[in-house]
């Protein structure tokens, strides 16, 4: 009975959330009247003048744009136990970020006000969009597989916490969430990713898992894991009730095939998520599509710039035009105000609105004009690996200036040892001129640009990256892409002890 009352509460969410999507102006004005009334009781208000709530235009003139380390002395400070400075009541939680484009850990504040109204909120909206998918759906007559990461308390106050965001929002789920996940919470948020892993595989083999939630890469796994211990060759064949899995964190397309590999029942449905430590930003808006509906009434505001001009240049939602790239700014109930996000997305309409991840302001190769984004990086490999019947396990890429062999340095690890080397490189390199224009005019002639040049490593060479550097499991990826070639040096001077060794 309680789990078909939880169906029926998804299901009739359904018209509630796109009505909602389809008046984002309107929340979005109410969100900013809300906001500025909130900073103008914090000290970082006080210090920039702000008075009760003031008009969009007064806003962006006394609110600088900021990053990281712009609120940094306030966010430690408020670890410390100081309060009301960033946000007008106490932030006792903090997410620790992977640190995707620098080696420091980010500690992001998570109010009470960020975990009820925008990311606990925030999190329905995939199994409401499932619900509409698949009226009859019945995940909630067994359980799911949450794979996330760990936290710790911090040690500066006796009264702050930190973690992954995954652990965070683990450790204040509502009772029935919490009844209808596995596995427990002591092994969900282990430290050791490692022996979590297992303890995981093996806790879980028994269970009614309907849904799993997680990263691709991490999903795969602990599937894989599951798999070996079991014997089977399909997932399907340890869960028979599986129906659904909710991703985001990174692309998926790359990681696709080898999903469906292992998941046959054509009943499986994939949706994606756009969320992160700052907030729960948006969720795939119909299957089969790449559009997500961004969460215009989910506790942020948001504002975006054109990749090619000053974050300054900022504008709101409701000036933003369709197929610009812009790079997003937010601010949320958690006392980030005007935070430069480092995420771009091009929109395709407005009302509602409806946007693609298209990369990282940080996360990109723009060294001879070809204006390559992850986008289309995701895009290329996966078609190339789809042709050749390859299973993409992770990749980075970064520029190459030696003269005479100006182009792109790629690492790349496979599932399986590539056979034809040669024609997996020109392979994508020729999706890569299909997705961007920029691109292949770089290319033509071999002129400006060279093909690139690829380093096929062996299957667990960038979990040894990661491992070395304290970032193993949980919400840690690999950054993909680079306009220097620091990182990518470093993993392969890596790689090459390692061989040598």
């Amino acid at each position: 009975m309680i789990s078909s009352a939880i169906s029926w509460y998804f299901r009739q969410r359904h018209q509630e959330l796109w009505q909602m999507s389809t008046n984002s102006t309107k929340y979005q004005l109410e969100l900013l009247e809300y906001f500025t009334e909130k900073l103008s009781r914090t000290a970082y208000g006080i210090s920039l003048g702000v008075k009760d709530s003031i008009e969009y235009e007064e806003f962006k003139k006394r609110v600088p744009i900021a990053v990281y380390e712009d609120l940094k002395p306030y966010i430690l400070r408020s670890m410390n136990g100081e309060q009301k400075l960033i946000w007008p009541a106490d932030i006792t939680w903090f997410a620790k970020s992977s640190g995707t484009t620098s080696n420091e850990p980010k500690f992001i504040p998570i109010t009470f006000e960020a975990l009820e109204y925008n990311h606990f909120k925030g999190s329905k909206e995939p199994i409401t969009q499932f619900f509409d998918f698949s009226p009859d759906a019945k995940i909630f007559d067994g359980k799911g597989l949450l794979i996330g990461g760990s936290h710790k308390v911090n040690q500066m106050n006796s009264k702050s916490y930190y973690g992954d965001l995954s652990a965070v929002l683990m450790s204040h789920m509502p009772t029935w969430a919490n009844w209808k996940s596995t596995p427990d919470l002591h092994i969900a948020i282990m430290d050791n990713w490692e022996e979590k892993l297992e303890k995981m595989a093996l806790a879980t083999i028994q269970e009614n898992v309907t849904s799993i939630s997680g990263a691709p890469t991490w999903s795969l796994v602990l599937l894989n894991r599951i798999l070996e211990i079991t014997g089977k060759s399909n997932v399907h064949e340890v869960w028979p009730n599986l129906e659904l899995f909710i991703h985001g964190g990174m692309s998926f397309e790359p990681y696709r095939q080898k999903f469906l590999s292992i998941l046959s029942d054509p009943k499986m449905t994939y949706i994606e998520t756009y969320n992160a430590s700052e907030g729960f930003f948006g969720v795939q808006a119909a299957l089969g599509k790449k559009e997500m509906l961004l969460m215009t009434h989910h506790g942020v505001f948001y504002e975006f710039f054109p990749v090619n001009e000053p974050p300054e240049n900022a504008i709101p939602l409701w000036e933003v035009i369709p197929n610009v790239n812009y790079g997003m700014i937010i601010t949320n109930n958690s006392g980030l105000w005007r935070y430069l996000i480092g995420d771009t997305v091009m929109f395709s309409s407005l009302n509602p609105p409806l946007f693609k991840i298209t990369g990282r302001t940080k996360l990109f190769i723009n060294a001879f004009g070809e204006e390559l984004i992850i986008d289309n990086t995701e895009t290329a490999i996966a078609n190339t690996c789809h042709v050749l019947n390859q299973s993409l396990v992770d990749y980075t890429a970064a520029p190459r200036f030696e003269k005479g062999s100006e182009g792109h340095e790629w690492i790349i690890e496979l599932e399986e040892p590539i056979i034809d080397k040669e024609l997996f490189i020109n392979l994508l390199d020729e999706n890569l001129k299909k997705v961007n224009s920029d691109y292949q005019s770089k290319r033509n002639g071999d002129i400006l640009m060279k093909l690139p040049t690829v380093h096929f490593v062996p299957k667990g060479t960038f979990n040894l990256w990661l491992q070395k550097k304290g970032k193993l499991g949980g919400q840690n990826k690999v950054p993909r892409l680079s306009n220097s070639r620091l990182l990518l040096d470093e993993i392969l001077s890596a790689f090459k002890n390692a061989a040598s060794n």
